[in-house]
């Protein structure tokens, strides 16, 4: 039987020939821990992270998004979204417009995320669109006959580049504390994880939770996950399986030592498709 790609030892011949031929350079970036470039989670932040602002009252957020992906999620306010129930949040007038499918009869808030002071981007390997050597690699990890996918990361590239996160390089549950200190103090913290968490061991999630309460000494902090069913700890599972092959949408407030959470919607593929539960405006229990 052949096994699936990916999976065995590499045949000798050509194609070995090739890659010992190949550069310091090439070497450099397969040690590098894969980070893909998925926009479709900005349809299931956007909604969330307004509504965590709309509960605490907040006028400006501060968004740091723990794992770094090249995506999109910093920039989340600035993209345009339409969803298949016919609701448009985001900018209209981006040159980023996306979309996504709802399943389901509830109807996603449609409060606008408020300003945006602050974009943190946490990770060990945080990748810095601005520079054309992590632009090229980028492209290099586009499957080959997809100009139109190219063309649409330029896109998607240019506008990152011109409002570029500041970047911090480490554990990322380490340094969650440091991070949101940087957020204006008249700000609303929001942390955000888009399958990072899956990345760790439970004992690093559940580290990430004690990290996540001393950041919000003295001040809120919202956490806004979409991860793996039992991923995000004290996320509620809503009675999901692990093996259902969708994420849960977490939204959760931290204050006073208090952690408040909540599953607010289901997605599937990585935010393609989305399901809204909670009530638009509804406090947290």
């Amino acid at each position: 039987m052949t096994p699936p790609d990916g999976d065995g030892d590499a045949a000798p011949g050509a194609a070995g020939d090739t890659l010992l031929r190949m550069t310091d350079e090439v070497s450099i970036d397969v040690r590098r821990r894969t980070q893909t470039f998925e926009t479709a989670r900005c349809a299931v932040l956007y909604p969330a992270i307004a509504e965590a602002a709309h509960r605490v009252g907040a006028a400006a957020v501060g968004l740091v998004d723990v794992g770094c992906s090249p995506g999109l999620d910093l920039q989340v306010d600035r993209v345009g979204l339409t969803y298949g129930n016919g609701q448009v949040l985001g900018d209209p007038s981006s040159p980023v417009q996306l979309s996504a499918l709802l399943r389901g009869d509830r109807r996603l808030p449609t409060r606008a995320i408020p300003d945006v002071v602050a974009r943190i981007g946490i990770g060990r390997d945080p990748l810095d669109v601005t520079d054309a050597d992590v632009v090229r690699r980028l492209h290099a990890c586009l499957a080959p006959g997809q100009p139109e996918r190219a063309a649409r990361l330029d896109v998607e590239l240019a506008l990152a580049a011109t409002a570029p996160p500041l970047l911090l390089r480490g554990d990322p549950v380490e340094l969650l504390p440091e991070a949101v200190a940087r957020v204006p103090a008249d700000a609303l913290a929001v942390v955000t994880t888009t399958w990072a968490l899956s990345q760790l061991p439970l004992e690093q999630r559940l580290r990430f939770l004690h990290r996540l309460d001393d950041a919000a000494a003295g001040r809120p902090v919202a956490w806004v996950s979409a991860e793996g069913v039992g991923v995000a700890p004290a996320v509620p599972t809503l009675g999901d399986r692990r093996a259902s092959g969708h994420s849960i949408i977490g939204l959760a407030l931290v204050e006073q030592s208090t952690l408040r959470a909540e599953a607010v919607g289901r997605c599937w593929s990585r935010g393609r498709l989305l399901s809204w539960l909670a009530p638009a405006g509804s406090p947290t229990p």
